[in-house]
């Protein structure tokens, strides 16, 4: 037994290790370069979705085109403050993702479309960006995105026709809104007039939109998508297209926003979901159905190699107390057994060591200790008891 814990119980060497995982390591370098060529490969007329570059099935490229040709320039930007430079009584500025938006940039974009005498055409907005963004309008819950009519008397809506529409649904009692492609009476296309026009300039105004579906490239030549894009986005001279982005550096600007504020709800709300299946998978998969049953092994495995594996479970886990606890209890199982103590009292000091003590003619000054002590308290410890056990059972056997 001691011979087995020093010499045979000993971690897997770093080129057994490799030789291993050599396989699984070469497998995942070929993955990761084969996923970087196909994204450079790819990357050429691939930006994103609702970008006027991309050509992709929810790419706006077609979008894009279509008001270039009509006469309508077109800017991309991606920041803040590329946004609100631009703004003017001349100039449309459609807004992709307006939740995406800290608190702070959808304050300063406010006060920057507010007074311009522009129109400003939201995509998605729903309750993070609302409030601040289209002040008086209020959020329903979103509905399915379908074909639906109308229903209004929107120049530009009463022309396009049917579009797909839905996503956000918005109400507002402002006076003189345009509400229009309801779903169960509450509209999913919302026009309310600015309120802070310049004195100097027209009033513009602000478009709200349920959802981006209709501006997508694979749903441009469906429905009357294409018209109401158009005349939406096409009203005045200029465009601009604004992408937000999480890389802005006016996304932190405002100094009162933590990381957890970055976060939108929903994915701190699926975060607690999965955590709480992963308790409920480990609680199902920990319970115990009954007793452990012995099953016949299917082939003969030899002593050695049974203790073997067992000496490196205990190293691994530096269960040395639960080693010396194993030696002893066998030790004093087969002592017993040797001197006619009953098993009852092979693990009671008071019978079991006067007994031995009777056996041998040195007895041990240790030898309570030895055969109940405490656990060893380090390796050296551990095949020091189990070369005293082995001296003990030898003796007694012999004598």
């Amino acid at each position: 037994m001691t011979s087995t814990i020093s010499s045979t119980s000993v971690s897997p060497t770093a080129r057994q290790v490799w030789n291993r995982g050599r396989g699984l390591v070469i497998a995942l370098v070929i993955l990761l370069m084969a996923g970087i060529a196909m994204a450079a490969l790819r990357s050429g007329d691939q930006h994103g979705r609702l970008d006027p570059r991309s050509a992709d099935a929810h790419g706006s490229r077609a979008a894009a085109e279509l008001l270039k040709n009509s006469g309508v320039s077109v800017d991309v930007v991606t920041t803040l403050d590329e946004a609100t430079a631009a703004t003017g009584p001349d100039t449309t500025l459609l807004v992709t993702n307006p939740d995406l938006l800290t608190h702070h940039q959808q304050r300063s974009l406010h006060d920057a479309t507010a007074p311009s005498g522009g129109r400003t055409v939201l995509l998605g907005a729903g309750p993070p960006s609302v409030d601040i963004l289209a002040p008086g309008v209020r959020t329903d819950t979103p509905a399915p995105v379908s074909a639906r009519a109308p229903r209004c008397s929107l120049t530009a809506a009463d022309r396009a026709g049917t579009v797909d529409l839905g996503g956000e649904r918005y109400d507002t009692d402002a006076p003189g809104a345009d509400s229009c492609y309801p779903s169960d009476g509450v509209p999913t296309l919302l026009k309310v007039a600015a309120t802070d026009a310049a004195p100097d300039t027209d009033a513009g105004d602000t478009v709200l939109l349920g959802s981006p579906a209709l501006l997508y490239n694979e749903r441009l030549d469906k429905q009357g998508n294409a018209s109401l894009a158009l005349q939406l986005l096409g009203s005045r001279p200029h465009l601009v297209w604004y992408l937000p982005s999480l890389g802005d550096a006016s996304a932190s600007d405002s100094g009162d926003s933590g990381f957890l504020d970055l976060i939108p709800s929903g994915w701190l709300w699926g975060t607690f979901q999965l955590f709480l299946a992963a308790v409920l998978a480990a609680l199902w998969r920990a319970r115990r159905l009954g007793p452990l049953v012995a099953e016949r092994l299917p082939v003969a495995i030899r002593a050695s190699e049974s203790t073997e594996g067992r000496a490196r479970l205990y190293r691994n886990a530096n269960a040395r107390d639960h080693a010396g606890a194993v030696l002893r209890s066998a030790t004093r199982d087969r002592l017993a057994l040797l001197l006619g103590v009953p098993p009852a009292g092979a693990h009671s000091p008071e019978t079991l060591v006067p007994a031995v003590s009777a056996r041998l003619q040195d007895t041990p000054q240790d030898l309570r200790t030895l055969l109940f002590g405490p656990a060893p308290a380090d390796d050296t410890a551990l095949i020091r008891l189990a070369d005293q056990l082995d001296a003990l059972e030898r003796e007694v056997r012999t004598s």
